[in-house]
């Protein structure tokens, strides 16, 4: 039996049975703890694995995934937005519990990790799939930091590749086709997402105070989703876009359809705001879509299609990206470079 130091913590490594182990001791690595060690608990645990017992003892320490992951959540309760939290546990109930609940977080193999990924690509996409490791990492890392585990069992499992984000925006001619064919209580929905590149989940959290009017500017404060109201994507995305002179009518038929209400630009039958984008893509979009005559694509296309619009006639890249809410220029050429428009003049002339 060893006594080791990691990360500034005392840790044993011993032989039992031909299998390597090792146990944090929960303690500082201190001269005064090294000595506690080496003749106190160092010989309690080996007499404990001479007669033993020191694995059934250990075992009733040890937290299933089901209820370590309750830890895990309340470690980072307080600095994780709220819709945040709704995906994990989510994502917990409906993907890793069913497999892992409870099973002691310790028993956990690589071997295990790879048969359930599997199980998972099989229904899900890879860009899902990468989602629900990630809370599942976040378990075994909180559980690794707290000497529960040796190792993570995740690192040794390949992450499933994921395709390039498609941009398959609209073209100028199909933006405006939309917009005209949309029925009116979501027309200017449209013409908001098609003419400021906003997130759907901005849109649908809009209110009427976050809209001046006088200074042609919105306000984008807050996002929705899945019912829950939290703030923007990022910090760069809490911002202050435009609004441009072909948007302006929209809002204003808008306000006069929704604004004596004092609250949220679109609001569904029951007068409150839509719960999720799914309710407006599911019905609206999809069906709009189809009466135009125009192939299907996602409503995040609108976002796509303001930015490749706006770049492709010669647009500010700047002021592109602080409507898109990017957090620099760099973002927003790499999606859209492809679109800039490029004069056809003779470069460096001055030489």
């Amino acid at each position: 039996m060893k006594l080791i130091s990691r990360d500034g913590k005392l840790w044993i490594t011993f032989y039992y049975q031909s299998e390597r182990y090792r146990r944090s001791l929960n303690l500082d690595d201190t001269k005064a703890n090294r000595k506690l060690a080496e003749n106190v608990i160092l010989p309690e645990i080996q007499y404990k694995l001479n007669l033993g017992t020191f694995f059934e003892n250990e075992k009733s320490d040890i937290p299933t995934v089901e209820e370590y992951a309750k830890i895990s959540f309340e470690l980072h309760s307080h600095h994780r937005k709220a819709t945040t939290s709704y995906d994990y546990k989510s994502s917990l109930r409906l993907h890793i519990t069913p497999y892992f609940g409870d099973k002691r977080i310790d028993r956990i193999k690589p071997s295990d990790v790879a048969l359930w990924q599997n199980t998972l690509l099989d229904k899900l996409s890879p860009r899902r799939v990468r989602a629900i490791r990630a809370v599942f990492n976040m378990f075994f890392q909180d559980a690794l930091r707290d000497g529960i585990i040796e190792k993570n069992p995740l690192t040794l499992v390949k992450v499933p590749k994921i395709e390039k984000v498609e941009v398959k925006p609209f073209t100028l001619d199909e933006m405006l086709k939309i917009i005209k064919g949309a029925e009116e209580d979501i027309q200017s929905f449209v013409a908001l997402g098609f003419f400021t590149g906003m997130r759907s989940g901005e849109m649908i959290g809009l209110r009427w105070d976050d809209i001046d009017f006088n200074r042609r500017e919105i306000s984008i404060k807050r996002t929705i989703k899945m019912g829950k109201i939290s703030t923007p994507k990022t910090e760069k995305s809490v911002r202050t876009i435009d609004i441009i002179d072909q948007l302006l009518p929209y809002l204003e038929d808008q306000n006069k359809r929704t604004g004596e209400h004092q609250s949220y630009v679109f609001l569904n039958s029951e007068l409150t705001h839509y719960y999720d984008i799914k309710r407006i893509r599911n019905t609206h979009w999809k069906n709009l879509l189809k009466n135009v005559e125009i192939e299907y694509r996602t409503i995040y296309q609108m976002r796509h299609t303001f930015a490749t619009v706006m770049i492709e006639h010669g647009e500010d890249i700047l002021w592109v990206s602080h409507m898109l809410g990017h957090t620099d220029t760099s973002m927003t050429l790499k999606m859209y470079a492809k679109y800039r428009k490029q004069d056809q003049k003779k470069r460096a002339t001055f030489l």
